[in-house]
């Protein structure tokens, strides 16, 4: 029987907020072997993250957790909720060590990726100086980063999503830890880096032999890395299981309706006389490059000759690896981008008008980004933000009327009306996506 490594025992997070008190996670138990990987699954708010979060002690201020978390680390036996600030800080990162979700807000934007893994080193080990950057050089180079020397000297924004989580695998397992918990680590990335992602993380954790808690939505990557399976609702677990008695005959119905819900690939129907929306032909996008003294101005050409014809009520699928130009034609669409070539929306040409004779149509022509923590304002409550678009486009409307359409939209994407006061940091990453969605609706 394998080693027990971490044990939750009837955890209970709850968050003392201005409305009351909200459990968060309700009296979850479960264990993590060593050596093995535990995904925990359930849909948005479920309390997966919370849980997690927990295990570190990096829960808001708000947020009381009780119960007991049970660490067999190098100190023995430890609760974790009860041990010392310095002994936590001890555990972080060394014993236990975290991936977020979104690399591009858990990585410091001034700092350069070698400094940022180097402080993990300087905390927890002896190495200084040149020993410290060798390390650091040899961490890049097992996690696939191309001439990692080169890209030691690199800012998060100048690599690429599946680069960026790259960069964060190797700063968690820069002290080779007995355990990683990845917080929903692929869920950015296109199927081809996430496939990438997740063969680095089985051979690295081979290879270290460590035990890895996955925190996931999706069911498809379950099936490839799982050993066993925790079902997370409403802050409860509701069923575990190993993985293959999961799939092969599940329990409890709400796992049931999960594996139901899985896409399998349905055709739509293709509207034949429905009106053309929009329409782009010949459309391309190109960057300057770095210009040098005494030479022509290089240019890199991101998009190049993209033809387009989306009919109203027609869903077109834009796909592609990183880098191939997906999210810059979106933004071209949208005038967001300089291009040259023609767009038309509704029989209106896009491609001269300037940005206030774009005004106008932006009511009718909205985005939901790939990151929502980075397009949420940090300093707006939920429903300032979704209200944000009605102020400009429909600044008739009475704050009254403006809190009715927000509580509406918040019902069609599933949120209850009542977190409008909030924030965004107060949400998980799926509810944040509804927001952007709810935003954009609006």
């Amino acid at each position: 029987m394998s080693e027990v490594l971490l044990e939750l025992d009837r955890l209970q997070v709850d968050f003392q907020l201005p409305q009351g008190r909200v459990s968060a996670v309700k009296e979850v138990s479960l264990t993590v072997n060593a050596g093995e990987t535990l995904a925990l699954v359930g849909e948005s708010g479920s309390g997966k993250s919370i849980s997690a979060t927990s295990i570190l002690r990096l829960l808001p201020e708000l947020a009381e957790a009780r119960g007991a978390i049970h660490w067999h680390g190098l100190q023995g036996r430890e609760n974790l909720l009860e041990v010392s600030n310095r002994r936590m800080r001890a555990i972080r990162g060394n014993e236990i060590s975290m991936i977020f979700q979104e690399p591009m807000t858990s990585l410091n934007p001034l700092q350069r990726i070698g400094r940022q893994i180097g402080e993990v080193l300087d905390k927890h080990t002896d190495l200084q100086g040149k020993a410290v950057r060798e390390r650091v050089i040899a961490l890049l180079e097992q996690v696939g980063i191309p001439d990692p020397r080169r890209r030691a000297l690199s800012y998060p924004y100048e690599l690429s999503g599946g680069q960026r989580q790259r960069v964060m695998i190797a700063m968690a397992l820069a002290c080779e830890p007995k355990l990683l918990i990845a917080d929903e680590p692929t869920t950015a990335l296109d199927v081809t880096v996430q496939a990438q992602i997740l063969g680095l993380l089985k051979s690295l954790q081979q290879r270290y032999g460590m035990a890895v808690l996955f925190i996931t939505h999706d069911l498809g990557i379950v099936r490839q890395i799982a050993d066993r399976v925790c079902v997370m609702r409403h802050g409860e677990v509701v069923e575990a299981a190993t993985t293959q008695d999961l799939f092969a005959a599940p329990r409890h119905d709400y796992t049931r309706m999960l594996i139901d819900a899985e896409p399998h690939g349905r055709k739509l129907p293709v509207p034949t006389s429905a009106p053309v929306m929009l329409e782009a032909s010949q459309v391309s996008v190109r960057f300057a490059l770095k210009k040098r003294l005494f030479r022509a101005n290089q240019y890199f050409e991101a998009v190049r000759g993209i033809d387009l014809r989306i009919q109203r009520g027609q869903t077109v699928g834009i796909v592609g690896e990183s880098g191939s130009g997906k999210s810059t034609l979106g933004r071209a669409l949208l005038r967001l981008l300089e291009s040259s070539g023609n767009i038309r929306f509704d029989d209106t040409e896009l491609s001269h008008l300037d940005g206030k004779a774009m005004r106008p149509l932006r009511s009718r022509m909205q985005v939901v980004f790939q990151d929502p923590f980075g397009s949420l304002s940090p300093r707006m409550t939920v429903g300032e933000i979704i209200s944000e678009g009605l102020r400009v486009h429909q600044p008739e409307l009475s704050r009254r009327q403006r809190l009715d359409q927000v509580t509406a939209v918040l019902e069609e994407v599933a949120l209850d009306p009542s977190m409008h006061r909030r924030y965004p940091h107060e949400f998980s990453g799926g509810q944040r996506q509804r927001i952007a969605i709810a935003r954009a609706w609006c």
